[in-house]
């Protein structure tokens, strides 16, 4: 039986959010991966890497997998009818509802995650709780058929456990040795918790703004 993964696509994403899952859930076997926008034209990340549909949000099958990335675009999208509309309408009978980093923010402004634990990226944490939702500082959370990876490169480790749960471990293990995905970073400074606090501090005060940003719209919008 196919397993039909539909991936929320939008203008000013972050490719990794999306690309890190698409790598991993493309080769869980019986997968088809629907990438949705509102239209087929190409959708430009924040990156200036173009993506391009496969599917719009009206024409998108009902899906077993409904999975959304973070990226700055999503602040446009957290009160926008179409795709909010998108994600409820989905989410009503989707398996799993997923996110990788400030994805959990429209889930959360759709009404998805509240009386959940879920994760996003660490800069944007304690917004969680505005949408009733449990932060958990995790790579990955599972909370019932809640599925929400922490930032960017959290993405793969999110798409591993999410194939675990649609396939097997067994399957899960073979996808990550496929992908040699076997970390070994340069410097211990992917997190708050073990990076230096200059560098913290320097990376707070560049996040600052859109964390303000997205902590005004949010109570805005509640």
């Amino acid at each position: 039986m196919t397993i039909h993964i539909g991936m929320l696509l939008y203008p000013q994403l972050t490719q990794l959010d999306l690309t890190g899952p698409f790598e991993v859930l493309c080769a869980v076997p019986n997968a088809e991966v629907h990438l949705a926008w509102k239209t087929l034209e190409p959708v430009v990340a924040d990156s200036k890497l173009a993506l391009l549909p496969n599917t719009t949000l009206s024409a998108c099958p009902q899906l077993d997998v409904l999975f959304v990335p973070g990226g700055v675009g999503q602040v446009a999208l957290m009160n926008d009818p179409e795709v909010i509309d998108f994600l409820r309408s989905q989410g009503q009978t989707a398996r799993y509802i997923t996110s990788v980093c400030t994805g959990a923010l429209l889930l959360g402004a759709a009404g998805l995650l509240a009386g959940y634990e879920a994760a996003t990226h660490w800069a944007f944490m304690d917004l969680l709780p505005l949408f009733g939702a449990r932060p958990v500082r995790r790579r990955v959370v599972v909370d019932r058929n809640r599925v929400t990876g922490g930032g960017v490169t959290a993405g793969i480790d999110f798409g591993l456990r999410l194939a675990a749960e649609l396939s097997s471990e067994t399957v899960a293990k073979e996808i990550q040795l496929g992908i040699e995905y076997d970390p070994d970073p340069p410097f211990r400074s992917g997190h708050p918790d073990v990076a230096e606090p200059a560098i913290v501090e320097r990376v707070r005060a560049r996040l600052d703004a859109l964390v303000r940003r997205r902590n005004e719209q949010i109570r805005a919008l509640l």
